[in-house]
């Protein structure tokens, strides 16, 4: 938002210099990121003077051209080669002596230099309008008046003015501060508070408002009173459309917003000045006199001011005709059937109150990000509509004629009074952490015209006004106080208090930091995706269910419409980016969220945590010394997805085959009814949809589940033992269906004291050797004793028992 010094010093007695009154609008709340000097002309017609001709000939070598000797009162004359077809001796007219920049209407700037015109000398410039920002006019120079003084600065002949523009970022919660009164309000409250000022703000005055005639009467009717609680409006007869005065065109300009025309600067005009956003329809364009203000049928069509048709939805709030036709979309934006234009004779001229959460659907929707718009989704003042009517009418009829031709008019179903808040002087202290005397709290209270009334010794009972749509709560009105006091007046304590936080051993963010070092470590690297995806990347190999999706009005980017469901869509749009740009080998690891609603809990929206892998191309990079196969398999997702888990200390736990049409072969390993992780190879359906074209393996956790088993392992360390290891070998001859899993398990039940490891090393399969539907594992046995050296008959026996279990247990026969 920007603000004009000299626009603020027309309402407040303000003698501080600017930036001073920067950094008190800053300790306010109302934040200045820039300040600013302009000057109503650019450049200020620094090094312009007023001159007079005093001779004027024909150049020898132009037709087009003559040469002048001009008066700048200088100490000699200077002369100048024109070019202008109304130059003559005797005029007072704008001379630009050497070394000045011009800053034309039109073009880029540029600094006078001597030089010489078709070999004539020529020391400077004799103006015309738009070559030096006055105007548009280029048809010859500025010829003066007579009792213009030659050599007099042309600022001063055309008293140029300076002023100083404020950026403000205005925070969201701000609806009483987004015009220059409002500023100047809190101004006024600061000064009051810390100066001892005793001074007003100056509001104009709408005394001389009356309404002359009742020649063109309007009706209006809410049909969406939620939507409009209050809607004012009058009409205007006769009016002259033309440009506006200077004066409220340097206002306009001072703040970025470009002139058009007198009644639209002054709708512009009132919505800087008051914070209440105006609009002008062409009475004559409502031929029946209605104004109705509703929502039109989902698909209804608008055609906007600047001439784009718009699909409306049944959210939002339309001024009408009397036949449903929209007029304008409400607080955001006018339409082109009934705009003011130069042909405009009489105007009904709105003034309302729209609710904010309507306003900021319908403009974010639109991408229509209007100034009006924004000062209606932060909340306007329902009591200000036919005050900032009565003054928008004034100046309508001070700068385009016309009469007053209508009651106001005012519907207002509900009267929106002030809030009514209990404060406490106690709370005041607590919250703000120093002791303000309740005298200054009232100073302030009032300061910001909020009345007060007691209520015991220990409180208070204060009403809002209006305009502040954000103070609901006590802890609100206590912010008031804080920016009015002064946060530079609070003291800074000398103890420094702090609270000790108890946190269950090891934390997530513990364990989510040592498994992103774990994995940094050993060559991944982390992706960052998005919450929002698009709907299309939805394939159906991945076998996602689609009545799981939550979708959202993104009206930023309508494309991602919906909440990430699971973390193998963003990974692979990440495998795909980095395959495009020729990055082929690839170790990747997310850490996000997921979002879906479960049916079974009354579709609730839930929300779970996720560690992802993604690895795709070579193991490891290729190198003299490693040879042989190279490229990532099965077991290299498999190593890193039991790595984690044994790094977290996670050992025992369940598996199951994926059957899932995503994974060409997959596992997935839980405990109970709680998924730690599912791994696998993804299946060619799934790559082929998606044009990748080399294998993608994936490891997808179950984050919180992952922190809750690592939370409750006790880790235990002992001393390697002094006694040597013996390995033994086994060859079993299995039925096809026996999966090492379950050889495993009966090697467990065994539960030998020194079996320290069983490993398989070998998997062979010959019907011709083995048979039909069988297969042969070659497992190592490694034994030790933490206590003794193992001896053979020892070993034997052991060998022995696991045998007999693999027997029993999986079928099988030893191989020979």
């Amino acid at each position: 938002m920007k603000i004009s010094l000299n626009w603020l010093k027309a309402y407040l007695n303000i003698n501080h210099s600017p930036e001073k009154i920067g950094e008190i609008l800053t300790d306010i709340g109302l934040e200045v990121e820039g300040i600013k000097q302009i000057e109503s002309i650019k450049g200020g017609l620094e090094g312009i003077k007023i001159g007079q001709v005093l001779t004027c000939e024909k150049h020898p070598n132009a037709d087009k051209l003559k040469i002048t000797t001009v008066n700048v009162g200088a100490e000699s004359e200077l002369q100048i080669v024109c070019g202008a077809p109304n130059v003559a001796a005797g005029q007072k007219v704008i001379v630009a002596t050497i070394g000045t920049t011009l800053y034309p209407v039109e073009g880029d700037s540029f600094k006078i230099k001597k030089g010489k015109i078709r070999g004539e000398v020529s020391e400077g410039m004799i103006c015309a309008e738009d070559e030096i920002g006055l105007g548009s006019d280029h048809d010859g120079i500025i010829v003066l008046e007579e009792d213009a003084i030659v050599g007099k600065d042309a600022k001063d002949h055309y008293k140029i003015s300076t002023d100083f523009i404020y950026d403000i970022g205005l925070t969201p919660n701000r609806s009483d501060a987004t015009s220059h009164i409002g500023v100047a309000q809190d101004l006024l409250a600061y000064f009051k508070t810390n100066e001892g000022f005793t001074g007003q703000v100056d509001l104009p005055d709408v005394v001389n408002f009356h309404s002359e005639t009742k020649t063109l009467p309007f009706q209006v009717e809410i049909k969406d009173i939620k939507g409009c609680p209050r809607y004012s409006g009058v009409t205007i007869s006769n009016v002259t459309i033309k440009q506006s005065p200077q004066w409220m065109k340097d206002r306009l300009n001072s703040i970025g917003v470009r002139p058009i025309s007198n009644i639209v600067d002054i709708t512009n005009f009132i919505l800087h000045e008051l914070g209440q956003p105006l609009h002008a329809f062409d009475a004559d364009k409502i031929p029946a006199r209605k104004i109705v203000i509703q929502t039109l049928p989902e698909g209804s069509k608008f055609t906007a001011l600047d001439e784009k048709e718009r699909t409306l939805s049944e959210s939002d709030l339309i001024v009408c005709d009397d036949q449903s036709n929209g007029l304008c979309i409400a607080g955001v934006f006018g339409g082109i059937s009934s705009g003011v234009t130069e042909q405009t004779k009489n105007i009904f001229l709105e003034s309302a109150h729209f609710n904010a959460s309507y306003i900021r659907t319908t403009s974010t929707k639109h991408l229509l990000r209007t100034d009006a718009a924004m000062i209606f989704e932060k909340g306007s003042d329902p009591n200000l509509t036919v005050y900032a009517l009565k003054r928008a009418a004034l100046l309508i009829k001070e700068l385009g004629g016309g009469t007053i031709s209508s009651e106001i008019i005012d519907k207002y179903p509900k009267e929106i009074k002030k809030k009514e808040i209990e404060l406490h002087y106690a709370s005041i202290n607590e919250v703000i952490g120093t002791e303000i005397s309740p005298d200054i709290v009232h100073t302030i209270l009032s300061s910001m015209n909020m009345e007060i009334k007691p209520v015991d010794k220990e409180s208070i009972a204060v009403k809002v006004p209006t305009n502040k749509a954000d103070v609901l709560r006590e802890i609100d009105l206590i912010e008031e106080i804080l920016r009015i006091y002064g946060y530079n007046n609070v003291p800074i304590s000398t103890t420094i208090n702090s609270t000790i936080n108890y946190q269950g051993h090891p934390s997530k963010n513990t364990i989510k930091r040592s498994i992103a070092s774990f994995l940094s470590s050993h060559g991944f690297n982390e992706m960052m995706g998005l919450s929002l995806m698009e709907e299309k990347q939805i394939i159906p190999e991945l076998s996602i269910d689609k009545s799981k999706l939550i979708f959202i009005n993104n009206t930023s980017n309508i494309h991602l419409n919906i909440l990430r469901p699971e973390p193998i869509v963003n990974g692979l749009v990440n495998v795909i980016h980095n395959h495009n740009y020729q990055q082929k080998d690839l170790k990747l690891f997310e850490m996000g969220r997921t979002y879906q609603i479960h049916k079974e809990n009354n579709d609730e929206f839930v929300e779970d945590s996720f560690l992802s892998l993604f690895i795709s191309g070579a193991h490891h990079e290729e190198n003299w010394i490693q040879g042989g196969e190279n490229k990532s398999n099965f077991y290299t997702i498999k190593k890193y997805t039991t790595f984690i888990l044994s790094h977290l200390g996670i050992k025992s736990y369940q598996t199951d085959e994926l059957k899932d049409e995503r994974w060409a072969y997959g596992l997935n390993l839980f405990r109970g009814n709680k998924q730690i992780v599912r791994f696998g190879e993804l299946s060619q359906a799934v790559l082929k949809e998606l044009d990748i074209k080399q294998d993608v393996f994936c490891a997808e956790f179950d984050l919180d589940n992952l922190c809750l088993f690592a939370s409750k392992q006790k880790l235990s360390v002992k001393p390697i033992s002094k006694f040597p290891a013996v390995r033994r070998d086994l060859a079993l001859v299995l039925d096809e269906e026996v999966e090492f899993s379950m050889v495993l398990a009966a090697a467990h039940k065994v539960k030998s004291k020194i079996l320290q490891e069983v490993c398989l090393f070998d998997v062979y399969k010959n019907e011709e050797h083995l048979g039909a539907g069988k297969k042969s594992y070659a497992i190592k046995f490694i034994f030790q004793d933490q206590n003794d050296t193992l001896k053979d008959k020892a070993i034997d026996k052991e060998m022995n028992k696991l045998i007999k279990s693999f027997e029993d247990q999986n079928g099988a026969i030893i191989r020979s």
